[in-house]
């Protein structure tokens, strides 16, 4: 749904409500879940993580720069203010195992997945109809 509304009023999460909000991806693979976000413009000691659960929440404030201003008027399309995202994982994950970097304004979390929460996808067969 949130896709729906991105496509039709452009712009990420931050864009329907006038905030900064950073964008997300997941991806799974080699026994792991990886998280990036795009927090451009932010230092490491302005964002904070934590795991409840199957709940990641990254949260942090995106300050915003004072300059003076000579000609009288400027443009802003940035966005500034204090975020919350908290997404719901496939698992539960180990926090004690969970690392963290931050690099060139993308943060990526690497969140190991516990051998008890293996993916049991099961392959089911379909019959086909059979005519008479």
């Amino acid at each position: 749904m949130n896709r729906v509304f991105d496509q039709m009023f452009g712009g990420g999460p931050a864009a329907r409500f006038g905030a900064f909000a950073p964008s997300l991806e997941m991806k799974e693979g080699d026994g792991a879940l990886v998280v990036t976000a795009e927090l451009p413009g932010m230092e490491e000691k302005d964002i904070e993580l934590s795991v409840d659960g199957d709940i990641l929440t990254i949260s942090g404030e995106k300050k915003q720069e004072k300059a003076e201003e000579k000609e009288g008027f400027h443009l802003s399309e940035r966005s500034y203010g204090a975020f919350r995202r908290s997404v719901r994982l496939p698992f539960g994950p180990d926090p004690a195992k969970a690392e963290a970097s931050f690099e060139k304004g993308v943060l990526r979390v690497t969140l190991p997945r516990p051998p008890e929460a293996a993916p049991t996808t099961r392959r089911i067969p379909i019959g086909g109809a059979t005519g008479g």
